[in-house]
């Protein structure tokens, strides 16, 4: 009998499993079924049907709700600024649907076992409590009549348990359904139905974009090809100059021994941009990389439905590869808090550990919204962030690396001569290594190929950029780095190690004027990078 309840318990936690997670730009609840079909309810629009690929009779109904609200109202002035954000995002999920059937599975398992678990608890606890309130005698009386009919009770107990469970997730099918959508032959939708006005909505542009989703994955797939390549023939190079440099025929690059050499990648300026996930992945494992270096705006909008963004960087990184990151205007503490349950290292404005290279970094002063224009996200403003990033780093006098989104937030820092090396992004242009003070500093141009005016998402508007960093954990020092780009026509390229510069006098640093912010791509000031 305490298998046949376990097993009911199993069934319950199971299909009552549920989970509030995004589709596209909307809050979405997932449901887990017993139609066997998967049904995306759109209201008054209509459903999307299609068989289950759950065993068991098993399928899930997602309920689509409402696009949040950012955290600041619209502008009531660029109400299409606000709207091309959701845009990005329909088009975001469409480009990479693999990632939210991950993250839906994951958190629909994860709400499975602890349905199970607390039906579990509380048939335990019905079961201890009646024993120990019946008594001694009750119990002998009771099971002497019972015992005879231990299988019916048993039965009739489980039949109970399960119509409970499953009877309310089932949703009455109509005899009559519409027939398959010819729009979806040969894609991962092939065999849906639609109900309602959104079968015509379907008819009318689904082929238009079931070829973007084409346009996209062709895209990709062709530039990852590209940069696996472009990868094997500089490694080539690189290995017969080591073998030359071995041999005395080519001058020492100055690197120390291998076990003092720490290797990371820096990305920027991702915006959503998921389709760069195989393609950053590529180049952590072609370059050997240890760690993943995010310089800020991994998303839009900082929104809760952006996790999918987050979650397809993650899925990007190959184990044993730590991520930091410095979150960045376009990013929210809710961003910050996906990626803390990815495993990254969040900086917070103080000083971390990162395999031998001590790190100051911390989120950037100002949150962008899509139609909404910049404000500070604390209490804190720029200038006076930039200079408490001064001031820990020249207490700590031991910094090895500022990772900071806005470069100007490190500048009182890099004058006052208490960093020596600084990444950024935000300009969406590379610029440097530059010296700025006693130390040098390098802003990385968008991994996502931003451009003014385009989208991120989808084939790439502008060239995208990768710098693979080595680092002297030994003598505390950059020794060199490494570009690697990924071009609009799908090509790829990877530059040779080019050294850190040797730092020049003091008279020798730049001025600041190169540091203005980039056109905005939909923004309403230009603070919005």
């Amino acid at each position: 009998m305490t298998v046949l309840l376990l097993a009911s318990c199993v069934t319950f936690g199971i299909t009552t499993a549920r989970a509030d997670l995004a589709l596209g730009p909307h809050e979405a609840r997932y449901d887990v079924t017993s139609d066997s079909q998967v049904v995306v309810d759109v209201g008054p629009i209509g459903t999307l049907e299609i068989d289950s690929p759950l065993p068991f009779g098993l399928g899930i109904r997602v309920t689509v709700g409402e696009i949040p609200a950012d955290l600041r109202t619209v502008d009531g002035d660029d109400p299409l600024g606000a709207l091309a954000g959701d845009a990005e995002s329909y088009l975001q999920l469409f480009s990479d649907p693999e990632t939210t059937v991950r993250r839906v599975a994951e958190e629909l398992v994860a709400d499975a076992v602890q349905r199970t678990m607390a039906a579990a608890l509380v048939v335990a606890g019905v079961g201890v409590g009646g024993y120990l309130l019946l008594g001694v005698r009750r119990r002998e009386e009771l099971a002497s009549r019972l015992v005879p009919r231990t299988w019916e009770i048993t039965a009739g107990v489980t039949v109970v348990v399960l119509v409970a469970a499953v009877v309310p997730r089932v949703v009455v099918s109509s005899t009559e359904q519409a027939p398959p959508a010819q729009v979806f032959a040969g894609t991962p939708l092939e065999g849906a139905r639609m109900t309602g006005r959104l079968a015509g909505v379907v008819d009318t542009y689904g082929s238009m974009a079931i070829d973007l989703y084409d346009e996209n994955e062709a895209f990709y797939a062709g530039a990852d090809a590209e940069l696996d390549d472009a990868w094997a023939e500089r490694l080539h190079d690189q290995e017969i100059d080591d073998i030359a440099r071995s041999v005395g025929l080519k001058e020492p690059d100055g690197a120390p021994a291998d076990d003092d050499v720490l290797t990371f990648v820096v990305v920027t300026d991702l915006h959503c941009n998921t389709g760069m996930s195989p393609l950053i992945r590529t180049t952590l494992e072609r370059s050997g990389a240890q760690v993943l270096l995010n310089a800020g705006d991994t998303t839009t909008n900082g929104t809760s439905v952006e996790d999918v963004c987050v979650s397809s960087f993650a899925d990007a990184v190959p184990d044993g590869v730590d991520v930091v990151v410095a979150d960045g205007n376009h990013d929210s503490v809710v961003t910050s808090e996906q990626e803390a349950a990815q495993g990254w290292r969040v900086l917070d404005g103080s000083v971390v550990d990162v395999h031998g290279m001590r790190v100051l970094g911390d989120r950037d002063a100002l949150e962008t919204r899509v139609g909404s224009g910049s404000y500070t996200s604390t209490d804190e403003t720029s200038d006076e962030q930039a200079a408490r990033i001064e001031q820990t780093a020249c207490e700590d006098d031991d910094v090895d690396l500022l990772l900071i989104h806005t470069p100007s937030a490190g500048t009182p820092a890099m004058n006052a001569g208490c960093v020596p090396f600084q990444i950024s992004g935000h300009l969406h242009r590379r610029i440097g290594p530059v010296q700025i003070g006693a130390g040098f500093r390098y802003v990385s141009s968008s991994t996502a190929g931003a451009a003014s005016d385009q989208p991120t998402v989808g084939p790439l508007n502008g060239i995208a950029e990768m710098t693979v960093f080595r680092f002297d954990t030994e003598a505390r020092r950059m020794i060199d780095l490494q570009l690697v780009e990924v071009t609009p026509a799908g090509t790829a390229a990877v530059g040779e190690r080019v050294p850190v510069p040797a730092l020049a006098g003091p008279g020798a640093v730049p001025v600041e004027e190169s540091l203005e912010d980039p056109a905005p791509e939909v923004e309403a000031d230009a603070d919005g990078a």
